[in-house]
């Protein structure tokens, strides 16, 4: 193209016409070759001089940050109102947009009390009602029933001997969270345990007022564990996952009454009859060391 310009002396208009680009492409590179030579002709960076919408610096480390804490684009998103494809490019840059590349976790600090009651884990898990066996069993799409509406299990979990309890309730509201608390301090007493001390998570039933009043009542420390940080209550979390897995889940279920009266049942195996890892394969009634009178007299 320069050589037709310069040493062939056709015209711009001429030249880009037979190699099919327009006039200003010819003149651009005639120009580049006069000011500096044959390296004026070689590639060239596309980027902009100028990019004054460019993500600043204090951003792509507060997104690098929220990155390394496991945080989806979504949701780093939602925090820096940044879109899904700017988080990308610059966690691609860093080399963290895939979570195998992050650094390692966090060790896992695991703790248990030393006395049954010392501490009670309560969590709520919601579940959807049955009205018939749904799609996820027929693998029938149209056997999806809509607006049958939730019922909430409220669990509790002793930290040291991992005995357990729970109940179906209709909400996860402040009276039913006392009802529930006054029966998981009923449970553990006919047990022989006096509990001490509970430790929720921050929802709103229990940070009521009639909550704190029916733990005072009890003489009962209320623990609530720091906001996101779900781990801090993992007894309970992981006895839900159970819970799901051997009750909930279990089966194919005809109507939530069926699995309501499966539920007392299963708690019974869980406590006195299932093996429990971290107990050495003993289950959480062990942990209680009950005579044999006391045996006889509660195994029911």
């Amino acid at each position: 193209m320069v050589r037709r310009v310069l040493e062939e002396a056709q015209t711009p208009r001429a030249v880009a016409t037979a190699l099919g680009v327009c006039e200003r492409t010819v003149r651009k590179w005639v120009q580049r070759y006069r000011q500096e030579g044959l390296g004026g002709l070689g590639d060239r960076s596309s980027r902009p001089h100028r990019s004054p919408y460019r993500t600043t610096a204090p951003v792509a480390e507060q997104v690098a940050a929220l990155r390394r804490q496991r945080l989806s684009y979504a949701a780093i998103g939602l925090t820096t109102g940044l879109s899904k494809a700017t988080i990308c490019r610059l966690l691609r840059a860093r080399g963290l947009h895939r979570l195998p590349r992050l650094e390692p976790a966090e060790p896992v600090i695991r703790y248990e009390r030393a006395r049954p009651g010392e501490l009670l884990h309560l969590d709520i898990k919601k579940l959807g009602r049955i009205e018939r066996i749904g799609h996820r069993i027929t693998g029938n799409r149209r056997d999806h029933t809509r607006g049958v509406g939730w019922e909430l299990v409220h669990v509790v979990i002793d930290d040291h001997s991992r005995l357990a309890f729970a109940a179906l309730l209709p909400d996860e509201r402040q009276d039913s969270a006392v009802a529930f608390l006054d029966a998981a301090v009923a449970f553990f007493r006919r047990l022989g345990v006096r509990p001490q001390r509970i430790m929720t998570d921050n929802g709103s039933c229990y940070q009521a007022r009639a909550f704190a009043r029916r733990c005072r009542r009890h003489r009962l420390a209320h623990l609530r564990t720091r906001p996101y940080r779900p781990k801090t209550n993992g007894k309970a979390e992981r006895f839900i996952q159970t819970l799901c897995r051997e009750w909930a889940y279990a089966r194919a279920y005809h109507h939530s009454d069926e699995r309501q009266a499966h539920l007392l049942p299963w708690l019974h195996r869980y406590n006195w009859h299932r093996p429990h890892t971290s107990l050495e394969g003993l289950p959480p009634i062990s942990r209680l060391r009950l005579s044999a009178d006391n045996v006889l007299r509660l195994h029911t």
